[in-house]
């Protein structure tokens, strides 16, 4: 999980070193507002385009290679940035880097869903996502770093954050490479029992999940959850995305006399402040099975965080608005998730999971598209941001509505039922049933 959690955050710090770049490179470049926001965007043109065929890739030659390939392209994109020198240039690389990175986090649920059990799947996205704020954050600070590097080796500063970042991708393959087991089978730290237990419990999963619908390539497609899935990922990360590429020269206005490096670690607080909520949300989640409202109440947070830091003059009660709608929204993201691996398997699960981040993340074109395109027009974000809250509100009504769950998620763990039942559990034979660890 920290291999997995580290490459994840390589992997938004390769996507969202623009936003801090983009405070030297607009100029240089001579990148307008619209065109910004429209090479941010184009990334998940060509990420949508190729997700599907990359994850179906994945499934038959597993995960360990593919994704070690996919770190290897974008990183070497990632590094021919650096050439940027007008618009045009500035796309070409920015859908380039789409194509490469494209399969990777359906790559990883796909990864995932074959190693927990429904009901240890929560936490499990929980500690995978709290590589999103901590790259957001971090990544953040590195970047403003970077920029102070402007003129050393006759290069500007935002083409340093290009080389450095890019390189640590490329270097990061290596690790997973090495160190990432395809299967439970492979893992040499589990026990025999602890191994004969998962493997017992995903088998079971897995025919639950076949008696429950069909299980295709063509599944994935017509399946009418998978597109509600797609649409509802859509609403809730198009917030993510309009707000990541954007917080920096959104900050940048609001405390007018702060320098790049200010602005850059003003740009992380909010992002930090998100880590509190995200593995305590999902671990309720898990405990008590449910999953509509837990993931409906953080959207509806957000969306008033967001609406409040238009509404509040005073800058850094702003920051604060941000910072809540930031807490709402990365808690609400692997409480979702949850949902589709629960009805999905096999190569419905690698192509559905492709659908549903790639169609969803076709929000990261409309988001800073039309945060760029609402900045531009009106010289202010704050139209962009109360359309960020409304996307929310639509997510929180989607959640509440959705369909029911059509398989009933495992929240016993080998561990757990190692040490005996949970407080309040019964140690029944429908228990027993499930998980054969500790038992045979």
């Amino acid at each position: 999980m920290p291999i997995l959690a580290g490459a994840f955050a390589i992997a938004f710090l390769d996507r969202l070193n623009i936003s801090i770049g983009a405070l030297q490179m607009r100029a240089d470049a001579h990148l307008s507002a619209s065109a910004f926001g429209l090479g941010a965007g184009i990334f998940f043109i060509s990420y949508f385009v190729f997700e599907v065929p990359s994850n179906l890739i994945l499934h038959r030659v597993g995960a360990r290679r593919w994704i070690a390939r996919i770190m290897w392209s974008w990183g070497l994109v990632t590094i021919a940035t650096m050439f940027v020198s007008g618009p045009v240039s500035f796309y070409i690389l920015r859908a380039l880097l789409g194509a490469a990175e494209a399969g990777f986090v359906p790559g990883v649920v796909f990864y995932l869903s074959q190693w927990y059990p429904g009901g240890e799947r929560g936490r499990a996205f929980a500690w995978f996502q709290l590589a999103v704020p901590v790259s957001f954050a971090f990544g953040s600070v590195l970047t403003g770093a970077l920029l102070d590097l402007n003129g050393l080796a006759g290069l500007r500063g935002w083409q340093w954050i290009f080389i450095v970042t890019g390189a640590i991708a490329v270097l990061y393959a290596f690790v997973f490479w090495f160190f990432v087991p395809d299967k439970p089978a492979e893992a040499k730290w589990l026990t025999d029992e602890e191994r004969s237990w998962l493997t017992e419990s995903l088998r079971s999963e897995h025919e639950q999940k076949l008696e429950a619908g069909e299980q295709s390539l063509r599944a994935s497609f017509t399946n009418p959850r998978v597109w509600y899935f797609s649409l509802l990922y859509f609403t809730i990360i198009l917030a993510q995305w309009g707000i990541g590429f954007w917080l920096p020269q959104i900050l940048a206005k609001r405390f007018s006399a702060a320098s790049d490096f200010q602005v850059s670690l003003l740009s992380a607080a909010p992002w930090l402040l998100a880590l509190v909520a995200i593995v305590p949300v999902a671990r309720h989640s898990d405990r008590t099975g449910e999953r509509r409202w837990h993931l409906a109440v953080p959207c509806v947070i957000s969306a008033i965080g967001f609406a409040f830091s238009v509404y509040l003059s005073q800058p850094y009660l702003a920051l604060a608005g941000i910072a809540v709608a930031l807490i709402g929204l990365m808690a609400a993201v692997p409480v979702f998730w949850n949902q589709p691996t629960a009805c999905l398997t096999g190569l419905a699960a690698a192509s559905g999971f492709a659908v549903i981040n790639s169609v969803g993340n076709l929000s990261g074109f409309v988001g800073p598209y039309l945060l760029g395109l609402v900045t531009q027009a009106t010289g202010s974000a704050s139209g962009g941001v109360l359309l960020l809250a409304l996307s929310l509100v639509i997510a929180a009504f989607l959640a509440v509505l959705g369909p029911r769950q059509a398989v009933q998620e495992q929240r016993t763990s080998a561990w757990t039922k190692a040490a005996g039942p949970a407080e309040g559990e019964p140690d029944d034979k429908q228990h027993s049933d499930k998980a054969s660890f500790g038992r045979e």
